[in-house]
């Protein structure tokens, strides 16, 4: 499996920014996918996961209500949608996937076993 993240860019806050990742392989429907991120000094945090069939989806308590998290099956992508922008949500973006099949949640990074390559989004004050 493949990951391809893109969308990241500067924005001033308050402004919106829409991330998406795009996997390979036929296994895409079958994986929990998810979204970290990691600000320069800091350890890679969850940012949001949402089940294989987009019927859960779980948020960071920091994000909720401003991010969404979905996802299309038949195009093979997942997206985020961040609103709201706040300078502290800058960072390095990935998106990332658990084994086909594994479908509990997990908030480590460890637990994933696919990653993006990173999508930098910068927010202004």
């Amino acid at each position: 499996v493949q990951l391809q993240a893109s969308g990241g860019g500067l924005v001033q806050a308050e402004g919106s920014l829409r991330l998406s990742c795009a996997a390979s392989g036929r296994t895409f429907s079958r994986s929990l996918m998810a979204w970290f991120r990691q600000a320069p000094g800091n350890e890679r945090e969850f940012v949001a996961a949402i089940s294989d069939n987009g019927g859960s989806t779980y948020y960071a308590g920091s994000v909720k209500g401003q991010f969404t998290i979905s996802r299309d099956n038949a195009k093979n992508t997942v997206y985020l949608q961040m609103n709201a922008l706040k300078p502290e949500d800058t960072a390095v973006y990935y998106c990332a996937a658990r084994k086909a099949g594994i479908y509990s949640l997990s908030y480590s990074s460890n637990d994933y076993d696919y990653w993006g390559q990173g999508t930098l989004v910068t927010v202004s004050s």
